[in-house]
Formats: C-alpha cells, structure tokens, sequence
C-alpha cells in the first residue's frame, strides 16, 4: 500500500491534471477511477491513524476510549 503522502500527492496530480480539461473522454476517466481509488485509500489509513491516536481514560473505575484532544476540553 502507497504511503498517505505519495497517495495524496498523486491525488492532487490528478486534479490539476483534470482542472486543465486538455485529455480526452477516455483519458479523463481512467484518471478519474485511480483518483476515487486513491481518496478511498487515504479515508482509510485516516480511518486508522485515527484509531491509533485514541487515548484510553480511567473514569469511575472504567477504561474507555476517547478521540485525542477531548480530555483537553
């Protein structure tokens, strides 16, 4: 699996490249499907740094786990 940041740079490649309007249909669309196949990719490993940045609490005896920056509220 690409890293979030070559994925992201790569994603942002293919805007630019599409915003210009210069490729043909077919060319468009094959950009297209690698971008949402790219975002989708990021909203995951997203997805999952998130998870890894939780931070388990001890409240009346209970463990649970709260989003970062929470508590800080």
């Amino acid at each position: 699996m690409p890293k979030f940041e070559e994925s992201l740079q790569r994603l942002e490649s293919i805007v630019k490249e599409m915003e210009r309007g210069e490729l043909p249909l077919e060319a468009s669309l094959k950009l297209f499907e690698e971008g949402i196949a790219l975002s989708g990719t990021c909203r995951k490993q997203l997805e999952e740094a998130e998870g890894k940045v939780e931070i388990l609490l001890k409240q009346n005896g209970e463990m649970r786990a709260e989003p970062f920056g929470e508590s800080e509220k």
